[in-house]
């Protein structure tokens, strides 16, 4: 037996390893061997002992005892084994030896033994497996091997059968979603799915704090890819998560109760949006009792913040902001809405309320917390409403414009520079150090801004314009730097199209602006070189449409400008815009008879909707262009557009073409008659007195009558 007093103890264990190593048969191997590994487990091994074991055996004699099949005679089975995985466990003790190849090449074996059946002589086996695994977690290598290994299946298998240690293997499975979440859905999708429908069905069985604790836990087992609805078990869960939830959210709570509740409630709205709510009544009063309870949430700790408190509340509001969001979006749907008019009513004033303490609270921020992301997330929240609540919170949110101005603009120029920086390689930006875009999310809600005097002019005061003007440069850059294959939509070309609708407000509304501020310069140049590398790719129409329009109308303002003297990127995009405009409609068969009728083009049929009042106002802009640049007639000839356009009058019946329609091509038509007498020579040689009496075009008749 070994001695109890220390020294005795080391003494005695350098006499086992000395036998060990000197051993010459396997009975005097395995008696020294029984006495380290009873030293092991009874905690008696320091870090200096520890050493010297590994030292003394090294990794080659755990590895035999593994594979050995053979025990010492009046031995249970699987007595090697377990000798084997306590000296393991000893060594992943010390983190150099966790990480090593050897302990990560035993990970197989590992996950065997937890899916073997666990007997009481077995039980020690599965808790040196369990340190084992905890330790190679933690070394740098771990995680990635414990998933590529097979362990999170092995994991899913102990927890879901409830097998001796299980806690633990949720502890593992925690740790190992958080760091490698993508990886593990996966690789093992079934098996995680499995522990989730046992976790939503205790959930919703438990009356006790357990399922209060399982609030906190199931978070990390809700994934944003693959969706769970798209999966009949995982629609199951969610339906669990639903029942659980409402039978929680509706009693009388304390704030420890509510918090993890409201944190589950966002994380299954960030996975699945609303869709894992039911579509019945008791859905929707779910749905507003969600909402409701997170503009609570927000307007108790915003209103009258103190600091403490809210630096402690910051996870819990950040989700109920996840809620809120959703509340916007349930207010704004029209299809299947899961909300009747009542209650969306009574919730765009409850929310109302809620985003007048976000403004509050983001009033008081000092430079210094900038930096903190609950400030992105509480701004991230009111860009959404400002997107899509223009009547309310009009004299809060103005007030409030400079410091949105400066926050963006900080960010802005920290994301520019760290872009700039070399980047790790395979780092996304996503969850990365670069900071965030909280331009983008302002867009939509200054665009509505720019649409009205007072929040304009706070606007240009606060060197908004010149901001955007730079940030569309860099967006078009990110944008030409992507594949230009078929692709959804990115947020980078939905930043461009509602940075152009804040040019196209500003143009219209402020052109003085637009000719003293620098930076429409450099706009204006871009323009000019972007849309003809735009157009030719058929699946940027919109944004197309936006950098068509939004050229002419600023050309429009800035024709003193040089770079609109007819020069080579000039000439190029007035080309580029005249096609876009040009091939907008053509003739197609009548199915009504035998007749030709103006239709759009295939092209545009999809994307009609978002281009059409783009189209209109940039054929009046076309218009207004040609009297005040003097080369723009002879481009309009070379593009061949008025022989495309007289063609295309004559061969259709007049029925076919709209009254709106026939004013946009009367207002350029008329104005390039008046400037060129080459464009009027070839509209009279393509019969424009007929054409231009049999579609009422009055005006383009006394021009080419004159």
């Amino acid at each position: 037996a070994m001695a109890s007093d220390g020294g005795d103890r080391n003494s005695t264990l350098k006499r086992c390893l000395d036998v060990l190593r000197d051993a010459r048969n396997d009975s005097e191997q395995f008696a020294a061997l029984l006495l380290v590994t009873k030293a092991v487990r009874a905690g008696e091994v320091d870090a200096k002992s520890r050493r010297q074991i590994f030292d003394a055996i090294g990794f080659t004699f755990p590895s035999r005892l593994l594979s050995s099949r053979q025990p010492p005679a009046g031995c249970p089975e699987h007595t090697f084994r377990a000798l084997g995985l306590t000296l393991l466990a000893c060594f992943c003790t010390d983190p150099e030896l966790a990480g090593h190849s050897q302990i990560l090449n035993k990970i197989p074996t590992f996950n065997d033994i937890l899916v073997s059946p666990c007997t009481p002589d077995s039980t020690s086996m599965v808790d040196d497996v369990y340190q084992c695994l905890n330790a190679i977690m933690a070394s740098a290598r771990g995680p990635g091997d414990l998933v590529t290994r097979g362990t999170v299946a092995a994991l899913c298998q102990a927890y879901v059968s409830c097998s001796y240690g299980s806690e633990h293997a949720l502890a593992l499975l925690l740790g190992l979603l958080a760091v490698a979440e993508a990886k593990c859905w996966q690789r093992d999708t079934p098996h995680l799915l499995a522990v989730l429908s046992k976790l939503s069905s205790d959930f919703l069985k438990s009356e006790d704090m357990t399922k209060f604790e399982l609030c906190e836990i199931l978070p990390h087992f809700i994934p944003l890819s693959p969706p769970l609805t798209q999966d009949s078990q995982g629609s199951e869960c969610l339906h669990r998560l639903y029942k659980g939830l409402a039978a929680i959210l509706g009693s009388k709570l304390n704030q420890a109760q509510r918090d993890p509740a409201l944190k589950l409630a966002a994380c299954l709205v960030q996975a699945c949006g609303s869709e894992w709510i039911p579509a019945e009544n008791a859905g929707s009063k779910f749905l507003a009792l969600l909402v409701n309870l997170a503009c609570v949430e927000v307007r108790l700790t915003l209103e009258e913040p103190d600091p403490m408190e809210v630096e402690g509340k910051k996870q819990v509001v950040t989700a109920c902001y996840v809620l809120m969001e959703m509340g916007i979006q349930e207010c704004l749907r029209e299809e299947k809405p899961l909300l009747e008019e009542v209650q969306k009513m009574q919730l765009v004033k409850i929310m109302e309320e809620a985003f007048g303490a976000v403004i509050f609270y983001l009033k008081q921020v000092k430079q210094e917390q900038l930096q903190d992301p609950f400030i992105f997330a509480s701004v991230r929240i009111l860009g959404a409403w400002m997107a899509e609540e223009t009547s309310s919170l009009k004299q809060e949110i103005c007030e409030l414009l400079p410091f949105l101005v400066h926050y963006a603009k900080q960010l802005f120029k920290e994301g520019s520079s760290a872009a700039r920086l070399p980047q790790p390689e395979l780092v996304s930006t996503e969850g990365s150090g670069l900071p965030q875009d909280a331009l983008r999310l302002l867009l939509p809600g200054f665009c509505h801004l720019t649409a009205e005097d007072r929040p304009r002019d706070v606007l240009i005061r606060e060197g908004a314009p010149a901001l955007l003007c730079e940030y569309f440069l860099h967006q078009w850059e990110v944008l030409s730097s992507q594949s230009t294959s078929l692709a959804p939509l990115t947020s980078t070309e939905m930043s461009l199209q509602t940075a152009c609708g804040i040019f196209l407000n500003l143009v219209v509304t402020a052109p003085d602006l637009i000719r003293r501020d620098k930076s429409f310069s450099s706009l204006m140049d871009l323009l000019l070189k972007s849309l003809p590398l735009l157009l030719p790719q058929k699946d940027h129409l919109v944004l197309a449409a936006n950098i068509t329009t939004l050229g002419l109308l600023m050309a429009r303002v800035l024709t003193a400008s040089s770079a609109l003297q007819g020069t080579q990127p000039a000439r190029e995009f007035f080309r580029a815009a005249i096609r876009f405009l040009s091939d907008a409609h053509t003739a197609q068969a009548d199915p009504r008879g035998d007749s030709l009728a103006m239709t759009l083009s295939p092209a545009y049929l999809s994307a009609w909707a978002d281009v059409q009042e783009l189209w209109f106002l940039g054929m009046q802009a076309l218009a207004g262009c040609v009297p005040l640049l003097p080369w723009l007639p002879e481009a309009v000839l070379q593009a061949r557009w008025l022989e495309e356009l007289s063609q295309l009058l004559s061969c259709v019946t007049p029925a076919s073409v709209d009254f709106e329609l026939i004013a946009a091509f009367q207002g350029v038509l008329v104005e390039l008659a008046r400037a060129s007498k080459l464009c009027r020579d070839v509209i009279l040689s393509h019969k424009g007195r007929e054409w231009a009496n049999l579609y009422g075009m009055a005006a383009l008749e006394q021009c080419l009558s004159e």
